[in-house]
């Protein structure tokens, strides 16, 4: 009996000593530090070029489309893809390409097809 005592005695002293372990870690421990990140910088609203939002006046071919009075050359672009869209004049094979009705021949210089990236250059010839 003595032994079965003694051996409960030290579980109960040892079950003591780690419950007091656990405490003094718990409360020993200090609060973990988290680095503060550096603020990040707002990024500059990007301004347009002056020459892209110079208003410019369109020739008599293009104000049929775009309308007369003078605009900015990114403004043109948005309403000559307006007008090609509403009347359905993209190619529907090879989407990069512009099939010309009678208002757009006469910008793209004649011409019944045009792509995407010629359109550009031709227009600019219609702007002063």
């Amino acid at each position: 009996m003595a032994t079965k005592k003694a051996a409960k005695g030290a579980k109960v002293k040892s079950v003591k000593k780690t419950a007091a372990k656990k405490a003094v870690k718990k409360t020993a421990k200090p609060a973990k530090k988290v680095a503060k990140k550096p603020a990040k910088k707002k990024a500059a609203k990007r301004t347009p070029s002056a020459a892209f939002m110079k208003a410019m006046k369109p020739s008599d071919a293009l104000s049929a489309i775009v309308g007369a009075k003078p605009l900015p050359r990114t403004e043109i672009t948005k309403k000559l893809w307006d007008y090609i869209k509403k009347n359905k004049l993209q190619d529907s094979v090879n989407r990069r390409n512009i099939n010309a009705d009678a208002n757009l021949m006469k910008v793209f210089g004649g011409k019944k097809q045009v792509s995407m990236f010629e359109m550009t250059k031709l227009v600019n010839k219609h702007l002063s």
